[in-house]
């Protein structure tokens, strides 16, 4: 019952997404929405993690399996890849570099400010500034 009420949960937020993608004239993914609506159900404290944690986890195991079908279709479609696949190959290669570049960055800087932050005594966000009884 745990893993049906923590998935209905997730759902919930899958089905919002999906609303505000038809609503909404805005080029981002259903799945994106729902996400990000969940992230911030999460961080709000609106939702707690062990409303979703065990379900996630659950379908978090079982992603590999849904590489599965796209590998299988990149098998079958071979007689059309075989005169491109230096080039994919070349442009997979270069946008993973691009992407773990662009991430090192920007978590770098955050890092930094998060830093910077902490050293000049102000709260970080999500963090609950200590109230003194002077």
């Amino acid at each position: 019952m745990r893993y049906l009420r923590q998935f209905l949960w997730i759902i919930g937020f899958t089905l919002v997404g999906e609303v505000l993608h038809a609503v909404l004239p805005l080029p981002v993914p259903a799945a994106v929405w729902g996400l990000v609506l969940l992230f911030i159900a999460l961080e709000s404290g609106k939702l707690k993690l062990s409303s979703v944690q065990d379900c996630g986890q659950f379908m978090l195991g079982l992603m590999p399996v849904l590489f599965i079908a796209p590998s299988v279709g990149l098998m079958d479609s071979w007689s059309m890849l075989a005169s491109v696949w230096p080039a994919v190959l070349a442009i997979i290669v270069l946008s993973t570099v691009v992407v773990f570049a662009v991430s090192g960055v920007v978590t770098q800087t955050l890092m930094d400010f998060a830093s910077a932050r902490e050293n000049a005594g102000q709260p970080m966000v999500g963090q609950a500034e200590e109230v003194s009884d002077e």
